[in-house]
């Protein structure tokens, strides 16, 4: 009897679980198939600043012009910071006509240049000096800050071991229900997400802003950065 309610309880779960990934259903005599989701917090030690520069002119070559020397005051802000200009990255760069849509030929009336420019800073007291001088300098038409880590070996291994408990956990309980014991893992799929969000700068209080309201950020910490993972894992039933 015990067999038979075992073997039932495992066959219920693995229906239940059939769109489980990495692991195809095969309702055998005692196994059993769970899943569980986990997670692992962790402080960013990483920082992105991202913005914008676009310029828009009569001609495609006055666009450029002027897209460039954005492109240099923004070189300059790096320097003055101690950020070597060189681990700036571009996302995009663009040059595309602008029409005149209440003509009907739709006569090119001018020409935008768009680029997209991202540098990750370790030190995050670089964070406030740099936006606030982007922004002084009028470079790009946005600013975006987000936080991650370096490395996410381990936290995702962290996050895998924290799902990988909760399924035997759960696969523990269901053989005791059967009264059955639990045995050797069989098979295992792992699903790893790490979740990043954008948020507001957080400027350090430097002399120069040192008569300046508090930025609405100011003293908070960064977001922690969290790694889930999900894990369906195959166990035989004793």
């Amino acid at each position: 009897m015990k067999n038979i309610v075992a073997t039932l309880c495992a066959v219920l779960v693995l229906n239940a679980l059939s769109g489980a990934q990495g692991i195809t259903p095969n309702p055998a005599p005692n196994t059993v198939l769970v899943g569980a989701d986990g997670k692992f917090e962790s402080a960013p030690d990483i920082a992105i600043i991202q913005f914008n520069i676009s310029a828009q002119a009569g001609s495609a070559k006055e666009a450029y012009d002027q897209a460039a020397k954005q492109a240099e005051a923004a070189r300059q802000v790096f320097r003055a910071n101690g950020i070597d200009p060189k681990s700036a990255e571009i996302g995009f760069f663009s040059v595309n006509p602008q029409y005149d849509y209440k003509n009907p030929k739709r006569k090119v009336i001018g020409y935008q240049v768009t680029t997209s420019v991202s540098v990750k800073l370790k030190d995050f007291f670089e964070i406030g000096p740099v936006t606030q001088q982007l922004a002084d300098a009028s470079i790009g038409d946005s600013q975006s800050l987000s936080y991650t880590l370096d490395s996410t070996d381990e936290a995702k291994g962290k996050a895998v071991a924290d799902a990988y408990r909760r399924a035997r956990a759960s696969a523990q309980a269901l053989a005791n229900a059967s009264g059955r014991g639990l045995g050797e893992l069989s098979h295992a799929s792992v699903d790893i997400s790490e979740n990043t969000r954008v948020i507001m700068p957080m400027p350090r209080r430097t002399m120069a802003m040192a008569n300046q309201a508090p930025a609405p950020t100011d003293e908070f910490s960064p977001q922690k950065v969290t790694i889930t993972a999900h894990v369906d894992a195959l166990f035989e039933l004793k």
